[in-house]
């Protein structure tokens, strides 16, 4: 019985002490620590309210060093005076340089997360013992709150603005390491990429037409840009199409030859060292792709989940989905919703961009007018109002034969939540089938 008392989780009281101490020691050090640790991760309340006294002196500007905290201390009314100083000046001393501050934060973020396996790993065994929800509801929020640990996060509620701060700075400090370029991930195609500055993480991203318009190849053009461009993973989920069809895709963009000779299989010498090149290339970069037809997005987010430096998420196409639920008790209006926020939620949850396709309505067809609208998302207005950002693709020759402007294409920003709307020429190249802006086209000619 004694033992349960006395037994405590895992932390590490010297390397706290080290991190306060080097901070004392050499208050230059402090932006670096509160960018990536924060007060919850000291185990102690004594070092906890030293480090949150800290964090607030950086987040109003204040200088940081013994004196200073300990005045601070003193105004909040926290610590005994004659206790604090005493305690300052042990964790200097017991602190032989500021150099190794990083390594004392490694300590500490490790033992931390230890903590916080043991408080997940015991509320699925709470949640399985009290029987309330099915196992695929206790192994979802199970794999939620295991991914949210491994991306260092924490699953709802109220965090101190103070922490958020320090988030927003180091966010800040990457940002200004591109030095003014795109904030968001590169589509590959540049004035799309200045128009909604890149595929930005916590998006959910629409690219709708009509059927034959060919947003699946700018799907993939988009999907391979970014993984051979930042080497982040890219997870594609082909409701569609086989995956060996989206590869052959993949192959002849790149290799740029005719996909008429893939599925032939007529092909030259010339066309084979073409095929060898691209197929290392592509070979390279981490794409994956699921070509299941009946996923549904807790199956994509399980999946995503388990990938390393994920940095996109592409889906074709929304209309084929199935709810969680399934559409047997609702109908499919009600589905579409569900299906929708679900996809926001999920570029939430994993920080990365999610670019879904989605089938227009015939409405559109039937105008004399045909370019895309908001109104003609299919079967809901929660597209439209979930989306951060929607995209139309627009062929006058699809509709028009006799079109002056053949394979040229429109790709319209009909919304976008952090900036401008508009629209880009693009050149459509059909024996390639692939997509690229039209001023590499002139470039290139």
């Amino acid at each position: 019985m004694d033992d349960l008392f006395n037994r405590q989780m895992p932390h590490s009281l010297e390397a706290e002490q080290a991190v306060l101490g080097s901070i004392l020691i050499d208050g230059r050090c402090a932006p670096q620590v509160i960018s990536v640790l924060k007060p919850e991760d000291f185990y102690t309340d004594l070092n906890r309210g030293i480090y949150e006294t800290i964090c607030s002196m950086f987040n109003f500007a204040k200088p940081i060093d013994a004196v200073t905290v300990l005045d601070e201390m003193k105004l909040w009314g926290i610590f005994n005076a004659q206790t604090s100083q005493s305690y300052l000046v042990e964790l200097m001393s017991v602190t032989p340089t500021a150099a190794n501050v990083m390594r004392y934060v490694e300590i500490i973020r490790d033992k931390a997360l230890l903590r916080n396996i043991a408080t997940v790993a015991s509320d699925i065994t709470a949640a399985v013992n009290e029987g309330t929800g099915s196992s695929g509801d206790v192994l979802e929020t199970a794999e939620q709150k295991i991914y949210a640990l491994r991306q260092g996060k924490t699953l709802g509620g109220l965090e101190p603005i103070s922490t958020i701060l320090g988030e927003v700075y180091q966010e800040l400090t990457e940002i200004s390491r591109t030095k003014g370029g795109l904030p968001g991930l590169p589509t590959g195609l540049g004035e799309l990429d200045d128009t909604i500055m890149g595929l930005k993480n916590t998006d959910f991203l629409i690219l709708a037409s009509r059927p034959g318009m060919g947003k699946t190849s700018l799907a993939l053009n988009i999907a391979l840009n970014v993984g051979k461009k930042t080497g982040k993973a890219v997870a594609i989920f082909s409701l569609e199409m086989s995956k060996q069809q989206l590869a052959l895709r993949l192959l002849s963009g790149e290799a740029f030859v005719d996909s008429k000779k893939l599925q032939t299989g007529l092909l030259s010498r010339e066309d084979w060292q073409k095929l060898s090149g691209a197929t290392a290339a592509i070979s390279r970069t981490k794409l994956y792709i699921d070509d299941n037809s009946v996923i549904t997005v807790s199956d994509m987010k399980a999946q995503c989940r388990r990938l390393q430096d994920l940095g996109l998420v592409v889906i074709d196409y929304l209309q084929l989905m199935t709810s969680a639920t399934g559409e047997n008790s609702e109908n499919r209006l009600q589905a579409v919703s569900e299906i929708s926020r679900m996809m926001k939620i999920m570029a939430k949850e994993l920080n990365v961009p999610v670019l879904c396709l989605s089938q227009l309505s015939r409405a559109s067809a039937q105008r004399q007018d045909k370019r895309p609208q908001l109104s003609d998302l299919r079967e809901s207005g929660s597209l439209e109002q979930d989306a951060d950002i929607v995209l139309g693709l627009y062929r006058e020759d699809y509709f028009n034969k006799e079109a002056e402007d053949h394979n040229q294409a429109e790709l319209i920003v009909m919304k976008n939540r952090h900036g401008n709307t508009g629209t880009i020429q693009v050149q459509w190249i059909p024996e390639y089938t692939t997509y690229t802006s039209v001023e590499r086209v002139h470039t290139e000619g």
